[in-house]
């Protein structure tokens, strides 16, 4: 795709800010990621089936109302714009030319100038998937209570220095190097200081900073013992902000526009740089490899786990899948005080759209997808595989059981009371559903397709297809079961008989 399209899908798809808000976002994704080895864009890549990019823009959107975000598009910038479409306050912005971490806010912040923005903007990296609205949240309220010009969010390396390979934090100490306490100014941050660029310092020399006008010193062992850490997430004053973004250098060996390279510019007009860290450092995770993204995956089913495991049961707790809003769901009828009674087997996936209800069991590698509605008391065994597509709605009722392996997909209803037994494969289409009725019981290998059966049938080695199944009552007040009943075959005479000898 050609720049130009580019420029323009960008424009097409934004929407006009809220100006009033005073509160903006902008949200770095124009990277796609080396060491990630993939087609894909880094940001694409999912942590419980939702790419990290819309992680870190519902954070934010949670977190703050009325949230302006601009969204900074550059490699697979086309396939960025996709996942999110067109958003209320939402615009995007294309960094043609990857530039850095400082550029890319140079690039965003010049949707906003447009109309004259006012206020506090928020930077996030894209690839940060972990980070949650109460994140957010705290780090506003904390931005805003310490009414500095520019605030950094933290981590906190809990294993060894020798094994922390980010850059630390250097904040001011309580005294100078004359013994003169630093007052009001103690803790702000003076600048970060890359781990290699530590090793490279002398043991015997003191690493000395000047913030305004006065001189902090460092050994090298304080440095190397620093915790804390730099996450990507920064906070800003508009004003001072756009004052000094364009102003940054690229005089370095990547000829780049860095991020953190504003620390010092703020620090130099004698604006205030603070830091602050989340209460879980896990949520500042970014990743460059699949190992980490990995990691960050097992830590959220980790925090999934650990909020249902009292309100349902999970087989094991490494190896499931439930959606988002549907973890939502299971804890709001906790809240009410409503027992759910669910259990969930080894493997299970509950994803987007289903709709569970009292007393459900799914057995091992249950598969669930789409607007699946689930009535009360519904056992579905191993490997069932039960579907439709977004537009579709599949409603199993009271009291149904399905059992191993079935296939079940598309336009469907299932009545209270019926079973279907293993090796059935059901499908209803838009122009054909398939309705089946209640006390309805489907076995042996059958396949059932855009038909309507009608309540109380019994369905045994059969092939249906478009076809109505009348509930037929015989003398002796039994139901006609419904066997073997298989359609005219097409294409016989390019079949013919082996004979053996």
């Amino acid at each position: 795709m050609s720049n130009e399209v580019i420029y323009k899908k960008a424009k097409d798809l934004s929407s006009p800010f809220n100006y009033a808000s005073g509160e903006a976002a902008i949200i770095l994704a124009a990277g796609h990621g080396k060491r990630i080895k993939s087609h894909r864009s880094k940001m694409l890549h999912t942590i419980w089936g939702v790419t990290t990019v819309e992680r870190v823009f519902n954070a934010c959107t949670k977190a703050i109302p009325k949230l302006n975000s601009v969204v900074v598009v550059g490699i697979k910038a086309e396939d960025v714009m996709d996942v999110f479409g067109k958003k209320e306050r939402t615009g995007f912005a294309f960094q043609e030319d990857q530039k850095g971490t400082g550029h890319a806010v140079q690039v965003g912040l010049k949707e906003l100038e447009k109309k004259g923005f006012k206020g506090t903007i928020y930077v996030l990296p894209g690839d940060m998937g972990l980070i949650d609205d109460e994140t957010i949240a705290n780090f506003r309220k904390s931005f805003k209570k310490s009414k500095s010009d520019m605030m950094v969010l933290t981590g906190i390396f809990k294993g060894p220095a020798n094994q922390n390979a980010y850059g630390r934090i250097i904040r001011v100490k309580e005294f100078d190097v004359t013994g003169k306490a630093s007052g009001k100014d103690h803790n702000n941050v003076i600048e970060i200081i890359e781990h290699k660029d530590i090793l490279a310092l002398n043991e015997n020399e003191a690493y000395v900073l000047t913030y305004k006008n006065r001189k902090y010193s460092y050994t090298k062992k304080e440095l190397r013992e620093i915790p804390e850490y730099n996450s990507g997430v920064y906070a800003f004053d508009y004003k001072k902000l756009h004052e000094l973004v364009y102003k940054l250098s690229s005089n370095n060996a990547q000829k780049e526009v860095y991020i953190t390279d504003l620390i010092g510019a703020f620090n130099k007009k004698g604006y205030t740089v603070s830091a602050s860290s989340p209460e879980n450092d896990y949520v500042v995770m970014g990743f460059n490899d699949k190992a980490v993204l990995k990691e960050m995956e097992g830590i959220y089913r980790k925090n999934i786990y650990d909020k249902l495991k009292n309100l349902i049961e999970i087989d094991d707790p490494d190896d499931f899948y439930i959606d988002d809003a549907i973890v939502e769901r299971i804890i709001a009828l906790d809240k009410k005080g409503e027992p759910t009674d669910i259990k969930i087997g080894k493997g299970a996936y509950i994803g987007k759209g289903v709709k569970l209800n009292f007393n459900i069991e799914l057995k091992k590698n249950v598969f669930l997808d789409g607007n699946v509605q689930l009535g009360k008391n519904v056992v579905i065994w191993e490997n069932a595989h039960i579907s439709c597509f977004p537009h579709q709605q599949l409603i199993i009722g009271d009291d149904v059981e399905i059992l191993w392996g079935d296939i079940i997909k598309g336009d469907i209803v299932i009545g209270d009371n019926s079973r279907i037994e293993s090796s059935v494969n059901m499908t209803g289409s838009d122009e054909f559903p398939l309705r089946i009725g209640k006390n309805v019981l489907i076995k042996g290998t059958s396949y059932v397709f855009g038909s309507i059966i009608e309540d109380d049938i019994y369905i045994e080695h059969c092939v249906l297809i478009k076809k109505k199944v009348n509930k037929l009552v015989k003398r002796n007040g039994e139901v006609q079961h419904i066997r073997f009943y298989l359609p005219m075959p097409s294409g016989i005479d390019a079949v013919e008989h082996l004979d053996t000898k």
